[in-house]
């Protein structure tokens, strides 16, 4: 207890062949910090509070399901892609029947 951890995120979403770009219009509304307590929350707490965000806005905004997108989170400073310490994948829910 007592202890605090910054996670740094940024949101990328697909582009082609090209990999992966800031996510949306304005990518610097996608990149950030968030401050956990302690070590029991974790990156898999900063992250479920960015896709929360994510999720709100896209619910907001009138789309139907979620965009496709990855949150990369790093500790204390942002980093290269790979070498995130946490990268959470959201996918559309497609269904056909």
């Amino acid at each position: 207890m007592g202890t605090e951890t910054d996670w740094v995120y940024r949101v990328f979403e697909p582009h082609g062949s090209e990999g992966w770009r800031p996510y949306g219009r304005d990518p610097e509304r996608w990149h950030g910090a968030i401050t956990t307590d302690d070590s029991s929350e974790g990156p898999p707490y900063a992250a479920a509070l960015v896709v929360a965000d994510l999720m709100t806005e896209w619910k907001m905004r009138g789309l139907p399901r979620a965009r496709h997108v990855r949150v990369f989170l790093w500790r204390d400073e942002e980093g290269d892609m790979e070498d995130a310490d946490i990268i959470v994948e959201v996918r559309p829910n497609i269904h056909t029947a």
